[in-house]
């Protein structure tokens, strides 16, 4: 088998070594670096697989010999062995490559590419290299069909199904297709084949995935290593290259991070929008999230308006609330409902509406959330004690928030792909959280549909953070509306977020221009009486 080492250089720098026969290739650089040197033979150098993988344990290693922490050093050992071996492994290959060659569409960089053939490898099917990315590849399962699947690097011992088949995409040529109108959404979301892999999840998706070869990501590494190392507290070059080490190389690999962390993968994308990997995580998502559907409510001209609920309105249907707020503001535009996430919302609203009603509850949430902001060690769990029902496995305000950052970023990929120059956003609750995020998303294109104006009621976002991309996002303004009086971002929200205060309750703290807080708490005296009390834009009263 190919040997794979590490080895310091210097004080910062370290490099690996990938031997097989008479083939050498060595990646050298420090922590900071994104992207390695790569010098060698070129049949390794041009494999990116390869190349991704050997840097990927040269970061997990110089990591696990730096660190302190014996738990840190465990988790980098581990995933140092993974891709140690997975660079082993696709070095083994590359010296077996024959004449041999099939053209169809790879399941690990979405792209239809030529895939040679391997020579003599173990294994019942037959193994192939991706011409394009270099991942290891095997043919399809599934019968007639000509795409290639993930082979990975374990060895092949069962069926494998291509990403069409396993419905991690809706389709190999669509993936990174336009919708056009945004009447087309379900079309386009519509799978061209069946699912014959009945152990696909929705951490299978290429931004998620825990495999170690999944080249799709790679162009997004930078974005997505940024924004996970941010959450360490780094930035800059510091933060990338910490975030890319977490990642592994474009896998979520390090683990501890779990769906929490796929929506910060997914959410720092902004780059992926309309494209390939955008498209394998909306259908990803949206698969795991039977009740996503844009609802029609009515036919207009000008900007659609998108308008998004959370809980305590989620079971409304149509309209439910929304209708004097629209027909008010925006009289003769054609008009969107999302609906999104009823499992979760359906839980948390429960939740919700319980503490909301008993002052006994409120007075205990106000204990638990000032609990919680005096001990950050515990700040997680303190939610955990108002779980009403024993088979809600996890926090229920954490799970709706990460459903929420979900939703967003689908919907941002879904409007990226349509061609509408321009659209309105109104959420309320929850729903804010959502057209938050897929503002911010695509503030982070040029090229992306201009938001006209964004509106959000009650918003279940915190109120401090950098928000450069959601001023960024509208050609207008967004629209705060907060009230004192929201009890149930008052108490639950903080008690939820470890004492953090809500924007729906006190206002963004930033001076950006196009963001406009408006004050209601004269006549908003709870969390669903924004409907009956206010008014959109300009002709709100309010105070900012």
């Amino acid at each position: 088998m190919a040997e794979v080492a590490y080895k310091p250089r210097g004080r910062d720098g370290f490099e690996c070594t990938v031997e097989k026969a008479a083939l050498a290739l060595t990646v050298s650089g420090t922590l900071e670096d994104v992207t390695p040197a790569v010098h060698g033979d070129l049949e390794l150098t041009s494999n990116a697989a390869l190349v991704t993988n050997a840097w990927a344990y040269a970061k997990h290693e110089a990591y696990r010999r730096r660190l302190r922490s014996a738990e840190k050093r465990k988790s980098h050992a581990e995933q140092a062995e993974k891709h140690k071996w997975a660079a082993a492994v696709i070095t083994d290959l590359v010296s077996e490559l024959g004449d041999e060659s099939r053209q169809g569409w790879c399941s690990a960089c979405f792209s239809l590419a030529e895939h040679r053939a391997v020579r003599r490898f173990r294994g019942p099917t037959k193994s192939y290299l991706c011409g394009t990315c270099g991942a290891p590849t095997t043919a399809c399962a599934a019968p007639s069909c000509k795409h290639m699947s993930n082979r990975g690097t374990s060895g092949v011992t069962k069926p494998r199904y291509c990403a069409q088949h396993r419905h991690e995409i809706t389709g190999f040529e669509k993936a990174g297709s336009q919708v056009g109108a945004l009447d087309n959404w379900s079309d386009w979301l519509s799978f061209e084949s069946r699912n014959l892999s009945r152990t696909t999840k929705v951490v299978g998706a290429v931004v998620l995935t825990a495999a170690v070869v999944t080249p799709a990501a790679w162009a997004a590494a930078p974005a997505i290593g940024g924004a996970l190392g941010g959450m360490t507290g780094l930035t800059g070059a510091a933060a990338t290259s910490h975030g890319l080490a977490m990642l592994g190389g474009g896998s979520v690999a390090s683990g501890g991070l779990g769906m929490a962390g796929g929506t910060a993968v997914v959410s720092a994308v902004g780059g992926g929008l309309g494209g390939v990997i955008g498209g394998t995580a909306t259908a990803a998502y949206v698969g795991a999230d039977p009740s996503f559907k844009l609802q029609k409510l009515r036919d207009g001209t000008g900007a659609p308006v998108l308008v998004a609920s959370g809980f305590l309105t989620d079971k409304d249907d149509g309209w439910g609330t929304w209708k004097r707020l629209i027909d008010e503001r925006y009289p003769d535009r054609p008009v969107y409902r999302v609906h999104w996430g009823a499992k979760e919302l359906k839980v948390f609203g429960t939740l919700a509406a319980a503490g909301a009603g008993s002052t006994a509850a409120m007075a205990f949430a106000r204990r638990a959330a000032s609990t919680a902001s005096r001990k950050a060690a515990g700040r997680a769990s303190w939610f955990g004690w108002l779980l009403l029902a024993k088979d809600v496995a996890a926090n229920p305000w954490t799970v709706a928030k990460t459903r929420a950052g979900m939703t967003g970023a689908v919907l941002a990929d879904l409007i990226a792909r349509t061609d509408e120059p321009a659209l309105v956003l109104v959420g309320h609750s929850l729903g804010a959280r959502v057209v938050a995020t897929t503002a911010q998303l695509l503030g982070t294109r040029v090229d992306a549909p201009k938001l006209e104006d964004v509106h959000l009621l009650g918003a279940a976002v915190g109120a401090k953070g950098d928000w450069r991309t959601l001023n960024d996002s509208v050609t207008g303004s967004v629209w705060n509306y907060w009230s004192t009086d929201d009890m149930v971002l008052k108490y639950l929200y903080a008690m939820g977020s470890a004492g953090e205060r809500a924007a729906g309750q006190a206002g963004f703290g930033t001076k950006y221009p196009k963001i406009k807080n408006r004050n209601v708490s004269r006549g908003v005296d709870g969390h669903s009486a924004y409907f009956g009390a206010i008014s959109l834009g300009d002709a709100n009263g309010g105070s900012s």
